[in-house]
């Protein structure tokens, strides 16, 4: 079963988007603040970088912490499958 793709409207690092995305519209909002959060982290400690620079750090830092949870899960599926064994 596949969900309904909505469309909501979101502020991020004081800019408005209009995303279209599956999930429910809270779920996404949460996503945007997620990464509205994010952005203003690295903007607070390098205050001289432009928006498309913090962007592109923004997501260098959460396709950092994505690696390391797909492998955090690989080690621990690992690890359940060595105990089933």
């Amino acid at each position: 079963m596949t969900q309904e793709s909505v469309k909501i409207a979101v502020e991020i690092f004081g800019e408005k988007h209009v995303v279209r995305g599956e999930g429910t519209a809270a779920y996404i909002q949460s996503l945007a603040h997620e990464v509205d959060k994010k952005m203003r982290l690295i903007s607070q400690r390098l205050p001289r970088l432009g928006v498309h620079q913090v962007a592109i750090l923004t997501a260098l830092n959460l396709a950092d912490d994505l690696a390391k949870l797909r492998e955090e899960q690989e080690t621990l599926m690992q690890l359940l499958g060595e105990k089933t064994e």
